[in-house]
Formats: structure tokens, sequence, C-alpha cells
């Protein structure tokens, strides 16, 4: 079964509130609750084609909503970027967002009510762990008995050390003079060191200032460059282990781990390991590697899928927007030939801008040629962003996040797509089908044996007429073998496909003529598949064919 991975926001989807006000508060544009991920709405999200789905910002984090009537800490205002705060500025690794509650005292029983819903519903669920860094003023009042806070026992007079959780500016304050100002300051002695790698004490407006880096064992600012430190085990290693174990016990079918190349693969190595040994279903992880020259180091290190940033979705973006030719897909499958299956393609997620803003493309329509190759292109899983399938621009001015074409992770807000994206008689005509177009690409990725099982075979090196705006490749399981056309040009393509004597003799291919069937357009034609003579093929604009036949000669 190919793994694909529907995200979430959770903030955002369900919130039918229309947002009234910019920068406003939850009283002001409302909050999603995880109550409103209902049995319809997963059965809904099911029929997509969906297999996992990514709850984003779960665990509980900064926010400058006031819980403290709960119990919860509040949070300084300055070291929080947005009203609702980032997912990712985590407060309390054992606790569930408050904002997500419809009864906030039994927030994690609505958690565990949501997973067993999505378990009901035949789908798994991942959920962020967020394990480089921590909100600035991170306090647990959830832990489990006996567990030590994340720096409840550091020396802050030293700089570094393994036993310790965070990083220390050797008694300096946090000196706050190129942040924001938010009202009350903010006082921390000694500073910590910022999430994104600052060994400072002075965090400026573009750095992840409201987040302290987590200890793994090395010292960055070592008097000979950075140094590793892992015997004995670093105290976070074990802290960060229990955390893991926690959720996986809640039945956590797969982490999405945050900047996962920031924190060392020894560390995984050793983690990894001891997770997916719990009884029951094994745990999966899904790593945020930037780095394509780390991917092959991480995967080793226990991971099951990483993201295919800076590599396929670059390549395909730049495709999209005429920057590159189609053919440069070809030169980025090569580069992960041997790890193909544990690469996670994607178009949209949380970081990245919307296919349809007018910093991308404009349209989300000259999505869908790049969706079908990252659906369609091998085995490898595939995620899409909620929104994306309608075409969702991400072209509001939320508040803290500004028009970007992002939706927002740092203010309340509902994008009009997302309010209505439960009732299709909502939707304008042109979000109706491209909802259904992905629907199509999703679901034929499992439900045709060789698009989801099948060898994968590039004819791209055979067809350089091809090159610009189309790009073709074969699928092949048993006898049955699928022939897809992609087309980024948005007029219509007449194509002639040669099929080189090499794929013959490779898959042991029958030579001759076949009835085939446009898995995607529904077409019935007969084809000739033969060396030397190419395949007469009309492909529509934005779009794409996948002709199947069964390899029996007539």
């Amino acid at each position: 079964m190919k793994t694909i991975i529907y995200q979430v926001f959770m903030r955002l989807f369900g919130n039918n509130t229309p947002p009234s006000k910019h920068d406003g508060d939850i009283h002001d544009n409302g909050c999603a609750k995880m109550n409103d991920i209902d049995d319809a709405t997963l059965a809904k999200i099911r029929r997509m084609g969906v297999t996992h789905v990514w709850y984003t910002g779960i665990i509980r984090h900064a926010t400058t909503t006031d819980y403290s009537k709960f119990g919860i800490p509040t949070q300084t205002p300055m070291v929080v970027k947005g009203k609702a705060g980032s997912p990712y500025a985590i407060t309390d690794y054992y606790d569930v967002d408050p904002d997500l509650a419809v009864d906030v005292e039994h927030r994690m029983e609505e958690f565990e009510a949501l997973v067993e819903r999505t378990h009901n519903a035949g789908l798994k669920v991942v959920i962020d762990f967020v394990p480089n860094h921590v909100a600035r003023e991170y306090h647990s009042i959830s832990k489990p008995e006996g567990v030590k806070d994340l720096g409840e026992e550091d020396d802050k007079n030293l700089h570094f050390s393994n036993k310790n959780n965070f990083y220390y500016c050797w008694g300096r304050p946090l000196d706050t003079s190129l942040l924001p100002a938010k009202g009350v300051p903010y006082e921390e002695r000694p500073a910590k060191a910022t999430g994104n790698d600052q060994f400072d004490s002075k965090p400026g407006p573009n750095d992840w200032y409201e987040t302290v880096k987590l200890n793994y064992g090395i010292d960055y600012c070592d008097a000979g460059g950075r140094s590793e430190h892992f015997t004995p085990i670093p105290n976070t290693w074990s802290k960060m282990t229990d955390i893991l174990i926690f959720w996986a016990r809640k039945k956590v079918d797969a982490f999405r781990c945050d900047m996962a190349e920031m924190v060392p693969a020894a560390f995984w190595r050793w983690v990894t390991d001891k997770v997916k040994c719990l009884p029951g279903q094994p745990v999966q992880f899904i790593g945020e590697v930037y780095d394509p020259a780390q991917y092959r180091n991480y995967l080793a290190a226990g991971f099951d899928f990483l993201y295919d940033k800076v590599g396929m979705y670059d390549c395909l973006r730049d495709v999209v927007c005429h920057r590159r030719p189609a053919a440069d897909i070809t030169r980025q499958w090569q580069t992960c030939d041997d790890i193909l299956t544990h690469m996670l393609y994607f178009m949209e997620n949380h970081d990245e801008q919307r296919i349809a803003s007018e910093f991308f493309a404009n349209d989300a329509r000259k999505g869908v040629p790049a969706m079908m190759v990252c659906a369609w292109l091998n085995t490898s899983p595939v995620m899409v962003y909620a929104g994306q399938e309608l075409g969702e621009r991400g072209m509001d001015e939320e508040g803290f996040s500004g028009r970007d074409g992002r939706t927002t992770i740092f203010d309340y807000w509902s994008p009009d797509t997302l309010r209505r994206w439960k009732d299709r008689r909502k939707l304008k005509k042109e979000e109706r089908e491209l909802m259904d177009t992905y629907t199509r690409i999703l679901t034929l990725a499992n439900s045709d044996d060789a698009l989801r099982d099948g060898a994968f075979y590039d004819l791209m090196y055979v067809n350089p007429q091809l090159a610009q705006r189309q790009f073709a490749f074969m699928r092949k399981c048993g006898k049955q073998l699928v022939l897809v056309v992609v087309n980024f040009d948005e007029q219509p393509a007449h194509v002639e496909v040669s099929i080189p004597e090499h794929a013959f003799d490779y898959w042991q291919m029958p030579k001759g003529d076949f009835h085939a069937t446009d898995l995607f357009g529904g077409a019935e034609a007969d084809i000739s598949l033969l060396p030397g003579k190419t395949v007469a093929l009309d492909v529509p604009p934005l779009g794409g064919c996948a002709w199947k036949m069964a390899l029996a000669t007539r």
C-alpha cells in the first residue's frame, strides 16, 4: 500500500468562524477543535485515497491565549510569534494544545478519541515530534510522575555539558532589543541558545527567537570546533525517548520529525530502535531533512521516509514555473535512485507557498501534472496539504504571518476554502473539479496494481522531443503495464513516444498490439508497442494520461 498523507493543520481545519480581525485573538477569529474531525470528515478524507492523516499542532505550544484558570502557565507575548503561536514552540511535550479542545480539562481524552475515530475510519495517525527546540518558557505540568523536566537539573554555569538539556550563554542575560516589542518585557538569565543554532544571547527578529535549542551532546562552540560527546548517553536522549514512547502508547502510527537533521543521526539510531520495538503496530518515522548529502545517513539511522524538498519538490516547482525543463525530473530521481521508496513527495505543506498563490504558480491547475508525478512516479509516499485540493491561495494577510503565499501557522484564522471543505454544495465549480482531479490521482495510486507496486522505467532518454514540457515513464506489475505522459503546458500536446528496445529486453515485454484504457481520462484505444515505432498520444493541458494494458498478445 502506497502511503498517502493528508496534512491537517488542526487550528484551521474545521474552524467555520469567518475571520473578523487582522491579528485577532481566539475570540475574534475562532479556532477549530479536535472534535471537528468527525466520522463524516474522516470518511471524506479516506475517499480521497488518503491512508494517513498528519494532525499538525497537537502538542501544547506557546500561545498568548490565557488558560491559567486550568492551571496552564501563561506565556510572555514577546517570545510568542503571533497571537496563536507557533506549533513548533513546544511548552509541554506531555500535553495537548488546549485551543483544540472543547473541554480543556479533558483535552488528552479528546485526542485519544480522535485517534480512535481515525483508526476506525481505516486511516493512520501522524503527529509532529519536535526534537530540536522548545519554547523559551517550556515547563511541563503534565509529565508523568517521577519524570524530571527539561532543564530542571541543568548546571546553568556551563555553556555546554552532555548532562544539560540546554545550552547557556556563560551567564549573560537574554538581550531582546532586536525583537518586536509586545508589552510585558521578557527576562531570561542566563540566556539560552536559540533554536536555529544561534549560540549568542542576542537573537534577531528573523531567528527562531521564540525557541531554545536542545542539547543532544554536541558542543557547537568547542575551542577546536564542533565536537560530539555521546558517552555517557546524553541526558536529553533519555528524556526525548520517554516522550516518544509516551505518544506511541497513545496509538500514534507515525511521527513527522521536525528539523530532524539538526539532531544528530546517532540519537535517531538509538531512539528509533527502541520505539520500533514497542509491542503492537510498528511506529514509522518521517524526517524533515533538507540536505540531500545526509539522506542516506538518516535513513540508516531508522527513518522510514524523508522529505525530498531540496530535490523533487524544488525541481517540480521550477518545472511548473517554466524555470527548468521537465527532463530535469529524470536527473532528480536519479540522485536518489537507491532510496527512491523512502523519499516523500509533495507540492505543498505548511512551510511552503501554495501552488495557487501569486508567489508560486498563481493557478492551482498548474500543479496537477506535478502531483501526477508525485503520486505515480514510483512507490514513494506522497503528501497533500489540506486546501491544496481546492486551490487554496494562501494570500490572506492574517497577522504575524503576513501576505506571503502561505497559510499561517502563527495566527487564529480560517481560510475560505477550508470553511467550505465539508459541504460540496458550497464549493465553486473549479474547486469541485480540482478536488475530483486530486481524488482520481490519489485513488489511482493505490487502486491500480502497476501504479501502486510496479517497477518504474523512465522514457525521457529516448524522447528528447518531450524534454521541455512533458514527462513520460512506464510502470509494470506482472503482465500489467501503464504508460504515463504528463503535460506541464497550458496547451494540449500531441506526442509521439518511443519505447526503447532495452525496455522490452529488461522487462521481457512482448511486442505487438494491445488494447489500452486511459485510467485517468477513461478513453480506450489500441496501442502498438514496437521498438522503433512511436506511440501517438493526445495529452490534455495541465494534465496527463495513464494508458493501462495487459501484456498478452492477441
